[in-house]
């Protein structure tokens, strides 16, 4: 039984990714949201918005700060999951 839901759980995962990145739109596609006014916002308005003189500090800072914080909460529970699953064995 428990083969069984862990298969179809996985199948409905891999559907549901797949389904995702279809609707996902042409990488390098000039019409692309992030292409039309994102970029052009950091460059135009990131000294006026952040007072960074440097755009990648004022990017990496301001605008993506909460992102960078979380890829660093992730990277830190993985180091620590590592050192707790590798420490286990000298118990």
């Amino acid at each position: 039984m428990r083969k069984v839901l862990a298969i179809s759980l996985t199948t409905l995962i891999i559907f549901v990714l797949l389904v995702g990145v279809s609707e996902l739109p042409r990488f390098g596609d000039i019409d692309n949201p992030a292409n039309n006014y994102v970029s052009q916002r950091y460059l135009e308005k990131g000294v006026e918005d952040t007072g960074a003189l440097n755009i990648v500090t004022a990017i990496i800072l301001e605008y993506r700060a909460f992102d960078t914080f979380v890829e660093a909460v992730v990277l830190f529970s993985a180091v620590i999951c590592v050192i707790v699953v590798l420490g286990k064995n000298k118990i």
